[in-house]
């Protein structure tokens, strides 16, 4: 019996449950095979703050492995080779694989492509010159990508980004600075954002563009890792591009209507991230409960307590809440809505709900719940990550608020 009052459609329950399998054959057993390596940061990060050798190539693994059975590209448009699935699908299978794995998530995000590291609705806008270049071995995990649009003084609001791509010949020549690009210190290629027209970026009308940049290329580097909670590495990078050649066939979409490009994957990182939350949350909540019916104090199991299960109980409502608004979501984009405020109310309360259900699995676990080795504090560091990327609360809390203004009230 489940606690959701309509049935999942029966192509969605297929895809969630092969990957599900896929996750118990092929990916759990390399967790735990990699166990020693993911949970001492002594290992997972190299000299400079990257993740190890050891750790790139686990990743990369897990992508192929995946792709060979179908499910990293599942989501990717068919024209570009994925299976086409939609965002019902995403969110259903992503809230699964995050149920089930929980909070050791360096390998997590690579089960599926992510719209901004691998194959996605982002690819269909390059040129042909570039899908032959770069396409097949994305598609096939052994490559990946990252996306370069926020800037040390451009983060929430990108219009004000200070890259520039000047003309030169038939082509341009990139200079900037990139900031928080995830993937930027494993990434084979990088999508950069750069001011192509001045005078249309000066008037928010337009004049930035995307381009294709190879990270090996002549000019483009990853000037350091940002560093996160105190660990000795990280997955974010900060990019300096000088003078960086990029010709026609690296433009990605229209010249000078670059942000385009950005919305074409912005809805699949909500349901993702969306769906993460509430995975993560359930996942956090369930070794909670297991956890307050096995320990004892003052002569009870503290499941007794209310200040235990109350507590409990408040987040299995949220969560409930959470999963609810992101299945509706995700059924709305699949037909063909925009879903503005409705996608922006399931991620900003998504993850605000999760993070507090593991928190609350923290405290409840008391000491042990500060271990790596039961893996709430990963998860609990993963959701506060995610309380700000891919649209911060407060700017969808602004989303929102000018929908209802504008008249957009059903609820």
């Amino acid at each position: 019996m489940g606690a959701i009052a309509f049935d999942l459609p029966d192509d969605v329950i297929a895809v969630r449950d092969g990957v599900l399998r896929f996750v118990e054959k092929d990916v759990a057993p390399r967790l735990e095979r990699h166990h020693a390596l993911l949970a001492d940061a002594r290992q997972l990060y190299d000299a400079r703050g990257a993740y190890a050798s050891e750790v790139r190539e686990l990743i990369r693994d897990v992508r192929m492995a995946s792709a060979q059975a179908g499910f990293y590209g599942m989501c990717a448009p068919v024209s570009i080779g994925g299976g086409g699935f939609g965002h019902l699908a995403y969110y259903v299978a992503w809230e699964a694989i995050y149920r089930r794995l929980g909070g050791h998530a360096i390998v997590t995000p690579w089960v599926v492509a992510h719209w901004a590291f691998g194959p996605s609705p982002v690819l269909t806008q390059i040129t042909e010159e570039a899908r032959q270049r770069c396409l097949a071995d994305m598609m096939a995990g052994r490559t990946s990508m990252c996306f370069g649009l926020s800037e040390p003084g451009a983060g929430s609001d990108a219009t004000m980004i200070r890259t520039r791509a000047v003309r030169d010949g038939e082509g341009w020549r990139i200079t900037g600075r990139k900031l928080w690009t995830s993937n930027a210190p494993t990434a084979e290629w990088c999508i950069v954002f750069a001011v192509t027209n001045p005078e249309k970026a000066a008037r928010k009308a337009g004049g930035i563009s995307a381009f294709m940049v190879p990270t090996d290329a002549p000019g483009f580097s990853v000037e350091s890792v940002v560093k996160l909670f105190g660990h000795p590495g990280g997955h974010e990078g900060a990019l300096a591009l000088e003078d960086v050649r990029v010709e026609p066939w690296q433009l990605v979409g229209a010249l000078d209507d670059g942000f385009k490009v950005a919305l074409y994957g912005v809805s699949l990182g909500r349901v993702y991230n969306s769906a993460r939350a509430v995975g993560q949350g359930r996942w956090a909540l369930e070794l909670a409960l297991d956890y307050a019916r096995q320990r004892e104090a003052f002569g009870a199991k503290i499941a007794d307590y209310q200040g235990v299960s109350f507590p409990l109980a408040q987040s299995a409502g949220e969560l409930h809440a959470a999963h609810l608004m992101g299945l509706n979501a995700a059924l709305l984009l699949d037909r063909g809505e925009r879903a503005v405020k409705e996608l922006s109310m399931a991620k900003s309360y998504a993850v605000q709900a999760g993070y507090r259900a593991v928190d609350r699995a923290m405290q409840t676990h008391g000491g042990m719940g500060l271990t790596n080795e039961v893996g709430l504090v990963h998860a609990w560091q993963d959701l506060r990550v995610v309380n700000i990327a891919d649209g911060t609360n407060e700017i969808l809390a602004k989303t929102i608020a000018q929908r209802l203004l504008a008249g957009d009230v059903d609820l």
